[in-house]
């Protein structure tokens, strides 16, 4: 009894020595670690509910009004060449000389798309840097964003500490959730080049503690063209803010803090020109209070991303799984990218018409490589919950 006592408090210094290291490291003990057993058990019914939901959901994954022919998978392509020629021509207008604010609203209402709100006029800032850089030139950008971001992610999974063989599939699905950013078609899809940005964003952050250990300059800059290209990328920027404040890294808090309140000067601006080109008789748009629930944000994901080639009972339980896999990454990041994932999906389970699928791009590039940490996340809490051999004694393992 003893001899047992002994390897016990033994392998307790051990657990406790290893996560006082992975806090050197920047890392942070498995966020499993402490949750009470009778939580733990809740917690894995409450995941096995969501992913038979996830099975079932059908609403909002389809947009409505919106199916393509049957000839033709639904997904991105559901966009429509009218929503993506709206924007290459008012590129073109800007190549020729013309001023965006000008043109733009009656643009707009000459292909009956809505004018009122002031929100429904996009933000100039990705027509302006088509027309600089042309056709050729987005397409190159494509390109170099997208081998950014993968390089930024495997250099974070390799500095946070991931296995080799864990780092190649995550960073693989990293790739797979931006890639649409290489098909030329997309390239004046607003979200999509904001979501990317989001991802390079995430890839070179480092969450410090107090001031010390973090890594946030670069990170800022890509939010604040993500931000400036479509105003959906807000709730990942208050978020950082959140997150900068919650570690007391006071320095980021308010540079993050200052980069909302610049984004909302100029969305303040921009909404005044586009007023000054709207007529008492422009219908407003449909409202966007559209409380789809579950099938919002599944459907979101999945049609703007490459999951809209699986089978519906797949891909949406695959969605589930992308966010609850970040749990599963024993890194500051991780619980980070968990509450962008969800934070997300409660915003589109509430906003957004199923014509609005395509909200989801913001999100989706930096979702998928959580699917790589699923397996260890579901393994720790089947230990947090004594559902497996060893029990908590298990779990104290995985730790150390």
């Amino acid at each position: 009894m003893g001899d047992h006592v002994l390897e016990l408090s033994e392998l307790a210094k051990r657990v406790d020595a290893a996560n006082r290291a992975s806090e050197r490291d920047g890392a942070r003990p498995d966020v499993f670690a402490r949750v009470p057993r009778h939580l733990a058990r809740v917690m894995l019914v409450v995941l096995a509910l969501l992913l038979f939901a996830a099975m079932v959901a059908r609403g909002g994954l389809v947009p409505t009004g919106a199916e393509p022919p049957a000839a033709e998978a639904p997904g991105p392509s559901a966009i429509g060449d009218a929503d993506l020629d709206l924007y290459a021509r008012a590129s073109e207008r800007i190549a020729a000389g013309e001023n965006y604010y000008d043109f733009i609203v009656a643009e707009q209402r000459a292909r009956d798309y809505p004018v009122r709100p002031g929100l429904t006029v996009r933000l100039p800032t990705l027509a302006w840097l088509r027309a600089l850089l042309g056709e050729p030139g987005m397409i190159a950008a494509g390109f170099a964003l997208v081998a950014a971001v993968v390089a930024a992610w495997w250099r974070r999974f390799g500095e946070e500490g991931v296995s080799p063989r864990q780092r190649r599939i995550a960073t693989a699905l990293v790739f797979v959730g931006c890639s649409l950013a290489l098909n030329p078609h997309y390239l004046t899809m607003h979200e999509l080049w904001a979501g990317c940005l989001i991802a390079l964003a995430f890839g070179l952050h480092r969450v410090g503690a107090r001031g010390e250990g973090g890594r946030w300059v670069a990170a800022l800059c890509a939010g604040a063209v993500a931000l400036a290209i479509r105003e959906h990328a807000l709730p990942f920027v208050l978020l950082m803010a959140a997150v900068a404040a919650w570690q007391r890294n006071w320095r980021e808090a308010a540079a993050w803090s200052a980069l909302v309140a610049v984004f909302l000067s100029g969305l303040v601006w921009h909404l005044a020109l586009v007023a000054g080109h709207v007529l008492p008789s422009d219908p407003s748009s449909a409202s966007w209070l559209a409380l789809r629930g579950l099938a919002g944000w599944l459907g979101n994901v999945v049609e703007a991303s490459n999951l809209h080639v699986l089978p519906r009972f797949v891909s949406g339980p695959l969605v589930i799984l992308m966010a609850f896999g970040w749990l599963g990454w024993r890194s500051r990041g991780g619980p980070v990218l968990a509450l962008f994932a969800l934070g997300y999906g409660l915003a589109f389970a509430i906003a957004g018409r199923a014509d609005n699928f395509y909200w989801g791009a913001v999100v989706a590039p930096s979702m998928f490589a959580g699917l790589a940490f699923a397996p260890a996340g579901f393994a720790r809490l089947l230990a947090a919950a004594e559902l497996r051999a060893g029990g908590r004694l298990g779990r104290q393992t995985d730790c150390a």
